[in-house]
């Protein structure tokens, strides 16, 4: 069988303390992957600091056109200051617009030339899945393609419940429940759009449905719910960083020192991986 997890990162040098946890995560857990922001506050951090201490990690651009400043001159997607001020509902209905999309082009693709410039990247992805939005999914497919980048995240989940109460009754979970079938929805049109450019992808994703509440148990429970051979991706957004007990960043950066979960996915029968090792 071939059986593929990758976990991963997202926001990779967003933040010194998201450096660390990618650093902790790689060195002392089974952290695989890491999503690179390409305007983070602690972009130079990231590539200067961490990277050399990873040789092995695989590296996404995370395109992020959410928060932050921009790369380029986009004034459909940002304030006076250059910074992104739009949200995923303004990005959707905007998307069939030839100007905007011609800017989200170019903020892309500074982005993915400024991270080209210091790594190899492997796949792409976006903050707030952005890119699942199938006109931005095809520019995103366009420059994969041009520039050699094998992978592109799709974002289909499987239904499955894990055997926690408190997070199914948690305002979140009802939302969370909108954006899988919504994803999964734009997933089935996007993977079209894949094969159509001779690039691949992985074939479930863990994460959205269970936005903001992930741990160890909504990983297992997920990998269990899958048969065959597939790539399942779990993307978490670890901080290295405690301020409260119930800091989520914090809770998701402890998933990848988990020694039970790392051998709960082995005996499933996946290999712990990345996309830089599968091309």
């Amino acid at each position: 069988m071939s059986r593929k997890f990758i976990l991963n990162a997202d926001d990779f040098g967003m933040s010194k303390a998201y450096n660390r946890a990618v650093l902790e995560g790689y060195n002392n857990g089974f952290l695989s992957s890491a999503s690179l922001c390409a305007n983070g506050k602690a972009f130079n951090a990231a590539v200067n600091e961490i990277l050399p201490e990873c040789p092995d990690l695989g590296i996404g651009v995370h395109l992020n056109i959410i928060e932050g400043k921009a790369l380029t001159k986009v004034d459909m997607l940002t304030n006076k200051k250059g910074k992104f001020n739009k949200g995923f509902l303004y990005l959707l209905l905007n998307s069939g617009n030839e100007k905007f999309l011609y800017q989200v082009e170019q903020e892309f693709r500074a982005q993915i030339e400024h991270i080209l410039q210091y790594t190899q990247v492997d796949h792409l992805d976006s903050h707030v899945h952005v890119h699942s939005i199938p006109n931005i999914f095809k520019i995103v497919c366009r420059l994969a393609k041009e520039y050699g980048i094998p992978y592109v995240r799709t974002q289909h989940e499987e239904f499955y419940i894990i055997p926690c109460l408190k997070k199914h009754l948690s305002l979140k979970y009802p939302v969370n429940i909108l954006k899988v079938i919504l994803l999964n929805y734009f997933s089935a049109k996007n993977k079209k759009v894949i094969q159509e450019n001779n690039l691949r992808t992985n074939d479930y994703l863990l994460g959205v449905g269970y936005t903001g509440m992930m741990d160890s148990d909504a990983i297992a429970c997920g990998l269990e719910e899958l048969e065959g051979d597939c790539i399942a991706e779990a993307l978490i957004h670890p901080c290295n960083y405690l301020r409260t007990k119930s800091d989520q960043h914090y809770n998701e950066f402890l998933i990848t020192q988990d020694k039970a979960l790392e051998d709960k996915i082995k005996r499933l029968e996946f290999e712990i991986t990345n996309y830089k090792k599968m091309f």
